[in-house]
């Protein structure tokens, strides 16, 4: 089982930059897709990107191509998200989530397909 707990979020003015961090448990990291999420007020939560568990694959959802960056560091267990550019629309809570990845496959969009998930930090953005 993993343990994931997510910080580095906080007030910014749109424009601005912030990287979220998300800090895994076991020693087992480096077999997890790892994904962010967000959940914006009123709205579902929504797809942010996706890094598998090489950190070899990416995928990360349109409105935030360019702006976003996943990475992973397999050796300090986490994963992280560079937000740049950020616009008030980018307000909401962040969570991370983790799924044991079997070889040959990547990891997903999906929420339903993650098994594990943080308890999200919340990054507000200020026009």
């Amino acid at each position: 089982q993993v343990q994931l707990v997510e910080s580095g979020g906080g007030l910014v003015q749109a424009g601005g930059s912030l990287r979220l961090s998300c800090a895994a448990s076991g020693r087992t990291f480096s077999t997890y897709a790892m994904g962010w999420f967000r959940r914006a007020p009123g709205k579902e939560r929504e797809f942010v990107a996706a890094i598998g568990r090489s950190g070899g694959s990416t995928k990360y959802a349109d409105s935030m191509k360019g702006r976003f960056t996943i990475s992973r560091d397999n050796a300090k267990n986490m994963a992280n998200l560079q937000m740049n550019s950020l616009k008030p629309e980018d307000t909401g809570v962040y969570y991370c989530a983790a799924r044991r990845q079997t070889l040959g496959t990547y990891p997903s969009a999906e929420r339903y397909w993650y098994e594990y998930w943080g308890q999200g930090t919340q990054v507000t953005v200020s026009s």
